[in-house]
């Protein structure tokens, strides 16, 4: 809202994967990824909300919800800042320059995402809200820990590389590298 009044009227609202604007939209288009920002920050409260009632003796769930609905505002918010930058800048006439492109940003950010919550899952409690939730994980505490560790271990390490190539690679390759390494990461 406070960059909103410095905007010109129409602003680049989507790029293509070669980073080149095909459509332009009012400046106020600006504010819906705000507005989805918030909706999902509320979400992630409520499913917070949701792990505590779930969990036994504890709030563990709850923090780990809530502290993965910060990151992704947070994720979310510094996207956002991104998209002001190139739309004002594109806008403006002085083109796209940046130190690098929407891809590598979004290869970083989920690379650094997977790390932080790869982190929290061997800290997770058995419950059917967030974690490695299958049939066979939580029949008893000792299989969910153990799951949860070895899925915290491969989130780590997929992020790590996810950082990696983002920060080595450039636009749709990026994409797709960390694309293939979250659908390996999946399957494993």
């Amino acid at each position: 809202v406070l960059v909103l009044p410095f905007l010109p009227e129409q602003i680049p609202a989507h790029y293509n994967f070669a980073g080149e604007i095909d459509r332009w939209g009012s400046k106020y288009e600006s504010l819906l990824f705000p507005f989805c920002t918030i909706g999902m920050g509320l979400f992630m409260l409520w499913m917070a909300k949701i792990a505590a009632k779930d969990e036994e003796g504890g709030k563990n769930n709850e923090k780990v919800v809530f502290y993965t609905g910060m990151g992704i505002s947070a994720w979310f918010t510094l996207m956002h800042c991104w998209f002001l930058y190139t739309d004002f800048a594109a806008a403006k006439g002085m083109g796209y320059s940046s130190p690098a492109d929407i891809n590598q940003l979004i290869c970083v950010l989920l690379g650094i995402s997977l790390v932080i919550i790869g982190n929290f899952m061997p800290k997770l409690r058995n419950n059917g809200i967030i974690g490695l939730r299958t049939s066979w994980s939580m029949k008893n505490d000792i299989t969910w820990k153990k799951c949860q560790l070895f899925g915290g271990i491969s989130f780590m390490i997929c992020g790590a590389l996810m950082i990696i190539l983002g920060i080595f690679m450039e636009g749709y390759a990026a994409m797709c590298a960390v694309l293939g390494l979250l659908v390996l990461d999946t399957i494993i």
